[in-house]
């Protein structure tokens, strides 16, 4: 089982919406995953947003906040400075702030894996040039 895994957007809502097409990757990857998850409250935004149009909504989403599959750990008031050199940094990809937040967590964090379909994680850096552990399709 793998621990302290990093949530990204991609895959919360691949594991919610059964038509996206890493859907069934992503259940693999979860059923190998000891929660909690970590994430922020960026991700769950985007994911709950994503999610509008699905069948289920983020209802799925809460649930697993409630059951305490996902933890959100991580608060950006505590690192703004952090995170806004990140989306600086990264400004030519451009970064979003959940991509920011969760490069901070991997900081944090330093046996964590990031689980994600973004392949922009393949370029950020942890620290300024350490590769971040990830999780990714095709891999």
């Amino acid at each position: 089982m793998r621990t302290r895994v990093i949530l990204d957007t991609g895959p919360l809502v691949a594991l919610v919406d059964r038509r996206d097409k890493d859907h069934e990757w992503t259940v693999a990857q979860w059923s190998d995953i000891a929660p909690p998850l970590l994430t922020c409250e960026s991700v769950i935004s985007e994911a709950c947003f994503l999610l509008e149009q699905t069948p289920t909504g983020a209802a799925p989403v809460f649930e697993m906040l409630v059951r305490k599959a996902i933890a959100l750990p991580f608060q950006l008031e505590d690192h703004l400075k952090e995170v806004r050199a990140l989306c600086e940094k990264y400004s030519d990809i451009p970064m979003s702030v959940a991509d920011a937040c969760l490069v901070r967590m991997a900081e944090q964090s330093a046996q964590s894996v990031v689980l994600t379909l973004d392949r922009d994680f393949k370029i950020y850096r942890k620290h300024g040039r350490q590769v971040i552990p990830l999780i990714v399709p095709g891999d």
